[in-house]
């Protein structure tokens, strides 16, 4: 197999699987490892002739395949791509913990998701029993920049006097060693929240010792 394009390579006779897409996309793949040995991104030409392949990129570049050999040789449909669904996004995350606010805080109630201010939008705005507001920022995962950034929010809601006391709580899947120091260091707590078991992807630990 020799490509010319940007520059010159060359494969030696090997067994190797060779996927054509639809849209026209030519990958050339090993045994080993995921990452492809060459591909031809869309649109590709491929002519057939005696000896394999000539694969023509949409750039001007030539793949030349020789094929002495087909293992198999299959077509298949595979349909409607219905995308990728994520989970466990900080979206995701925000809108479980509104509808959990104890998750924070024993107590807590929500007051407001997405509360504005001149900087943007605070994720969630609790209020604890004894009447204080906690300012929470939601991460999937919170590094040190988090901290400023909560740190400002607290700074544009201090003037509400309706909303004193005020504290902040960052909330994220995982929280960096130094994001903890940094936080602990400007007054700010933190929580590590267990997404799986607040979705209800995994059941709690029922232990009685």
């Amino acid at each position: 197999m020799s490509y010319v394009g940007r520059l010159r390579a060359h494969l030696p006779h090997a067994r190797r699987l060779i996927i054509v897409k639809d849209d026209g996309t030519v990958i050339v793949h090993a045994d080993k490892g995921h990452k492809a040995l060459n591909w031809m991104p869309p649109p590709c030409t491929i002519v057939e002739h005696g000896s394999g392949w000539t694969v023509t990129g949409g750039k001007g570049e030539v793949l030349e395949i020789t094929i002495t050999e087909f293992h198999s040789d299959a077509a298949f449909e595979l349909g409607f791509e219905p995308g990728l669904e994520k989970s466990g996004s900080e979206v995701e995350l925000q809108a479980l913990l509104a509808a959990a606010p104890e998750v924070i805080e024993p107590g807590a109630r929500l007051i407001s998701r997405e509360h504005p201010t001149d900087l943007g939008p605070v994720d969630l705005l609790l209020t604890d029993p004894a009447g204080g507001t906690i300012v929470v920022e939601v991460k999937r995962v919170a590094e040190i920049d988090a901290v400023d950034q909560l740190v400002r929010y607290l700074e544009r809601l201090e003037p509400d006097s309706r909303l004193r006391p005020l504290r902040g709580v960052i909330a994220a899947q995982r929280i960096k060693p130094q994001t903890r120091v940094y936080a602990e260091s400007r007054g700010i707590a933190t929580r590590e929240i267990d997404f799986d078991r607040l979705s209800g992807v995994r059941e709690p630990d029922l232990r009685l010792f």
